[in-house]
């Protein structure tokens, strides 16, 4: 039986239509794959390859041994005229088929309700006015405290400590855009003390809460916005490193985004010293095989970093699935998350998440347009 689950990820992420693209992209891949599977026919040449991506979406029963199997079994491949195809695991069971014990289709079953009781925890979470114990949170779910740890942890890829954290971070940033004082927003989103929320301020927020709130005045960003083989790109940097680089179809659009981001920043143009840097950056993106001797001025929380620091070990020419990169950073069942903190990186090409693509090979999503993402891979094979 197989449920479509849309997580909110652990990380704060800034949606834009970009992402909104990559979710629209991951859910009409489910629904495309299920449609493939929507006859006996595809069904049986599914078993057949043993092909991983149908596995979830139906179940075949056995008439000579009264089992029944999910399609990547690896038991000895039956006859066909002995399979029978079932849309879930129940109506297997109504006609009498027992499960599996090598295959163990009814622990999909299982499974999900993990995931169904970890889905209603985060929500307790993002809900709560004060965060909530980690005892409460076990109770409300019906699951020991140890247990209850280790299963969140695995599944949304951080603790339900970190998870709140974040959360609480998000609010901040919501309640400072609205111009909330400092204070207010602090309470507003669950911190019980000004010295906890200080403490971790200013490297989730990028710069000092005062300072967000504002608008970013006094940072200093020189910005450039050239044409390259990509469309138009900008490219921004802090006196960290490079902060910023995107593509767009107008420099205008492109200049409202980095405007609407640091509204009180001071924004520089036509730097000649910069000019260099841009240059760098240009010449990277024609060949990015070659890699970019810049420093970067990388902000985000600590799952995104870990996501990007596993990007950037990915070849030029090479690629990698979302679950490989949740498995190569220890978050096997992550991949969801990798998917989002993917969708929230900010410095493309040099961070390359355009390397991140389906488990069928094929592209997925990608923040600046699929044509983009395949022109880059492209080029890094010439």
């Amino acid at each position: 039986m197989q449920t479509s689950i849309t997580f909110s990820t652990p990380e704060t992420i800034e949606w834009d239509e970009h992402d909104h693209e990559l979710q629209q992209e991951q859910e009409s891949s489910f629904m495309n794959r299920t449609r493939l599977y929507a006859t006996d026919e595809s069904r049986w040449q599914a078993v057949v390859t043993r092909e991983p991506e149908a596995d979830g979406h139906f179940f075949l029963g056995v008439k000579t041994t009264g089992i029944y199997c999910r399609p990547v079994c690896p038991s000895r491949m039956p006859n066909r005229q002995n399979v029978q195809f079932f849309d879930d695991d129940q109506a297997a069971e109504a006609a009498g088929y027992r499960p599996c014990k090598r295959c163990k289709p009814q622990a999909m079953e299982e499974a999900d309700a993990s995931v169904q009781a970890i889905i209603q925890t985060c929500r307790i979470i993002e809900e709560a006015e004060q965060q909530p114990s980690l005892q409460q949170l076990a109770d409300e779910v019906g699951l020991s405290k140890y247990h209850f740890h280790r299963l969140f942890k695995k599944i949304v890829g951080v603790t339900p400590r970190q998870y709140a954290a974040e959360k609480r971070t998000q609010r901040v940033r919501e309640e400072l855009q609205k111009e909330t004082a400092v204070t207010d927003a602090m309470y507003k989103a669950g911190f019980e003390s000004s010295s906890r929320f200080y403490e971790t301020a200013a490297s989730s927020l990028g710069m000092k809460p005062r300072e967000y709130l504002l608008g970013a005045p006094g940072l200093s960003i020189r910005y450039a916005i050239k044409q390259s083989y990509l469309g138009w790109v900008l490219v921004a940097a802090t006196d960290r490193g490079i902060c910023n680089i995107e593509f767009g179809n107008t420099p205008q659009n492109l200049q409202a985004r980095l405007e609407s981001r640091f509204p009180q920043a001071k924004l520089e143009a036509g730097d000649p010293q910069f000019e260099q840097s841009v240059s760098q950056v240009l010449a990277f993106l024609e060949r990015p095989q070659q890699g970019l001797q810049l420093p970067l001025d990388i902000q985000g929380t600590a799952f995104q970093q870990r996501v990007w620091s596993a990007l950037r070990e990915i070849p030029a020419g090479s690629t990698a699935s979302y679950g490989d990169v949740a498995a190569q950073i220890g978050k096997p069942t992550a991949a969801r998350a990798v998917a989002g903190a993917c969708a929230a990186n900010k410095i493309a090409v040099a961070i390359p998440c355009h390397r991140v693509v389906r488990s069928d090979g094929g592209l997925g999503g990608y923040r600046w347009g699929l044509s983009r993402k395949q022109a880059i891979l492209d080029r890094e094979v010439e």
